[in-house]
């Protein structure tokens, strides 16, 4: 028990998870977010804008799915968007999760009082309901029971017909988990525990077979949960509970040091894997360690682009083919980078190298922080890195996607990953200006600095005595060898160490110490992972963008529409995409210097324009943009446009006959046509996501103006023959018989009947016919 004390004291909270580092390896917290505070930045901004956003929510709608669905007679109505279409209540645990970060970062009374407000009325609930379970999940109670009961009908984002049940409740777990660790609320500890308990009693009937069967629906990090639960009252029966809830499917293949994550849906895994680690530092469990290590170096250092981000439509796509990255107005989810960070800072603490700090550092100023707008609020879901394309923010009362929840949190933790400790050691992670109050060592640190517009960073000793003490400043990689300058007190310090690495400062400190260094930046030109000749301007660790215009931007503030969080706008067709023309020269050298800090002019561009002005993408809103740029020499740019432009033009002509679509198989896609269905199947199969049944799943396509005239599908070229039905809004619509046809898959077009063509609302439904599975269904199309 006193060990797990330490653990809290020292520092045991959200994301960093305690410091029980594995064996042989350094002992490494990071400091309490209380201890830290920001100083002017555009970071300290952004935590301001985002407590704003906080304080134009009302916490009583947030908390009426809980209410609601324990029976408590509640005036307020659910908000909009997921938070009324079956994912009812998650914002409401990424808020209080917020709540508690943003109080214990500020010290703001209002963070507290909602915060303490909030886990008062989810204990009301939890004692209404009589059994430990508070949740929003709509008819959850039904739900449970059914789960507790060995009834498992699982799908990648479908617990039994409910809408991510597993991953919806993980975000209450968390949300009280923080409001007790971070925040210092104990009523939160016991709701936790009692919710803990309730669900360790719903499944310890279950094998682990049905256990395994269960995790095939997206769950979030119940087993990270699980595994802080466990350190926090010290019960091993709670860390068995977290290895029970860890995916094997998932897990087995990374401790082998296999990559066959072409195909998942990213924020799906990157979740499971935080709680691999997490159970890996409270069981000692070095092979689990290694496969989270394995995940991180595989998604870093093959999957992601020079904003730190992951993914198109959610999903990795192969490692060496980028076009989709640079093609999809569906580019890195804002979840993803998020929960990057925190398995970084996980990794970091069981074992302390710089490089995990290096991505940490490159997603937060590039994909974090551009993430909010810095003025109105408001979170962005996807960032494409298609050329000339856009973002969208949500509204307070309007968009309630899963990025706005991680958003919440994002913006009020700067302060967390910083600086790090040891018993005896100092670890300075990040150059943002801050101070730390150390406590335990009777040391106050200020950081000062105009970075990354100056490339350098002092550092102020308050000592109330005098202290020997290891000093550990990072050398980030982007500092070339032999260039990182450092002083204490003025006088040069010997710099012995390599980019990518620490350098160890060890004396003893006094008041009024004055340690500097100086961090010059040099412009480089990042590649796409595959190789192929698209590449970004990147200064020191600042992702460089041009700005583009502001022409046909609708939804830049999304409404509450179902998919109000993608940029919908006209794509700008690649074949008319800047080109940047080098011949013997590095791309990196077209990017001139301006007369303004971390603005530069582009040099040799064949475009419409004859100029264009980079300058950090973080201060990059309400434009379209343009992050990667191709090459070509200057003599092939027409054939450069032409291979680009090729397949592009194909899917721009079929968006532009689409009324509506749903790419099966895929995650918000299906939730956004209202997804239904039993005894289906999904999975990716070579490049194709799609889904089958034994049974019937159906979507909702909308019909606007009438405009829909024919549906069409996609399947296999090889199929198996077997007959089955498609119905729209419940009446029989075709009988179904497809044969083997050449090529990968083959499309086929229905006319709808008149009287269809005027439905706004759409319901088709694919039935299987004497238990047979239907069809693989790649893509569900509605035609102009």
């Amino acid at each position: 028990m006193e060990k797990h004390m330490k653990k809290i004291i020292f520092g045991l909270w959200l994301l960093l998870g305690v410091q029980a580092a594995m064996a042989q390896t350094p002992e490494v917290a990071l400091f309490r977010l209380d201890q830290v505070r920001l100083s002017p930045s555009p970071f300290l901004n952004a935590q301001q804008v985002d407590m704003t956003y906080m304080k134009a929510m009302e916490v009583d709608r947030l908390l009426a799915p809980y209410m609601l669905e324990a029976g408590v007679d509640w005036a307020a109505d659910r908000y909009p968007n997921w938070e009324n279409t079956g994912l009812d209540g998650h914002i409401g645990g990424h808020y209080l999760s917020a709540l508690a970060m943003m109080y214990a970062s500020t010290g703001d009374a209002e963070m507290k009082r909602r915060m303490d407000y909030m886990v008062e009325q989810l204990a009301m609930a939890q004692a209404k309901n009589g059994n430990g379970y508070v949740g929003g999940i709509p008819g959850g109670m039904a739900m449970w029971e059914e789960i507790g009961q060995g009834e498992i009908d699982a799908g990648g984002f479908s617990l039994n017909q409910k809408w991510v049940p597993l991953y919806n409740i993980h975000k209450i777990y968390a949300g009280l988990r923080d409001a007790y660790l971070i925040g210092g609320n104990a009523q939160a500890k016991e709701v936790l525990l009692d919710l803990t308990d309730w669900f360790y009693e719903l499944t310890k009937g279950l094998t682990d077979e049905q256990f395994q069967q269960m995790l095939v629906s997206e769950h979030g990090g119940l087993n990270e949960v699980f595994a802080d639960v466990a350190a926090i009252t010290g019960e091993a029966k709670y860390l068995e509970l977290a290895k029970k809830m860890s995916h094997e499917w998932l897990l087995e293949p990374l401790e082998e040091q296999e990559d066959k994550l072409t195909g998942m849906h990213a924020n799906t895994q990157i979740p499971k894997v935080i709680g691999f680690q997490r159970v890996a530092q409270e069981g000692d469990l070095a092979e689990w360690q290694e496969a989270a290590d394995f995940f991180w170096h595989t998604v870093v250092e093959n999957r992601t682009v020079a904003i730190g981000g992951n993914s198109v439509r959610e999903h990795f796509h192969p490692e060496d083919d980028f076009s989709p990255m640079v093609s999809s107005n569906q580019g890195p989810e804002t979840c993803n980078t998020y929960n990057m960070l925190r398995l970084s800072e996980q990794l970091f603490m069981s074992n302390p190298q710089a490089e995990y700090v290096d991505f940490f550092e490159r997603g937060l100023y590039n994909h974090i922080l551009s993430s909010q707008h810095p003025e109105k609020g408001g979170f962005v879901y996807f960032t494409p890195m298609r050329p000339e394309h856009y973002r969208v923010y949500s509204q307070p009362q309007q968009g309630f996607w899963c990025c706005v929840g991680s958003g919440l949190e994002n913006h009020a933790k700067y302060g967390e990953f910083i600086y790090a400790h040891s018993e005896e050691e100092l670890y300075i992670n990040l150059f943002i200006p801050s101070e730390l109050n150390w406590e335990e060592k009777g040391m106050v640190l200020t950081q000062t600095n105009n970075f990354p517009e100056e490339p350098q960073s002092v550092f102020t000793f308050e000592m109330d005595k005098a202290r020997k003490m290891p000093v550990k400043l990072r050398y980030p990689s982007w500092v070339a060898e032999g260039a990182l300058q450092v002083s204490v007190n003025g006088r040069p310090f010997e710099v012995n160490a390599s980019p990518s690495s620490y350098i160890t400062i060890n004396r003893k400190w006094k008041d009024g110490d004055r340690l500097e260094v100086k961090l010059p930046m040099e412009m480089q030109w990042e590649q796409l992972p595959d190789g192929s000749d698209w590449g970004a301007f990147v200064y020191g660790p600042i992702v460089l963008a041009a700005m583009e215009g502001s022409d046909d931007m609708p939804g830049l503030f999304a409404d509450d529409s179902r998919m109000g969080h993608v940029a919908s706008g006209r794509m700008i067709p690649l074949s008319e995409t800047p080109v940047l023309l080098a011949e013997g020269t590095r791309p990196a050298d077209l990017a001139v210097p301006s007369s303004h800090p971390l603005q530069f002019e582009l040099a040799a561009v064949d475009a419409r324009e004859n100029s264009f002005t980079l300058r950090p993408f973080y201060q990059v809103h309400d434009a379209r943009y343009q992050i990667y740029w191709p090459v070509s020499k200057p003599d092939q740019v027409a054939a450069r446009r032409k291979a680009i432009g090729a397949k592009d033009e194909v899917m721009l002509a079929l968006e532009r006959a689409t009324v509506d679509q749903v790419a099966t198989g895929e995650q918000q896609p299906e939730s956004d046509h209202f997804f239904k269905g039993q005894h289906t199947l999904s999975g990716n199969t070579d490049g194709y996501f799609w889904r089958s049944t034994s049974d019937w799943f159906s979507y909702e396509l909308k019909n606007p103006n009438g405009e829909g005239k024919k549906l069409r599908l996609v399947f296999p070229a090889r199929v198996e023959g077997n007959p089955f039905e498609i119905l729209i809004n419940g009446a029989l619509f075709q009988e179904v018989v497809l044969k083997d046809q050449e090529g990968v898959s083959q499309e086929v077009d229905y006319v709808l009947p008149e009287a269809l063509q005027d439905e706004e609302k759409l319901v088709v439904e694919f039935r299987a016919k004497e238990g047979q599975s239907t069809e693989r269904i790649y893509d569900v199309r509605l035609m102009k």
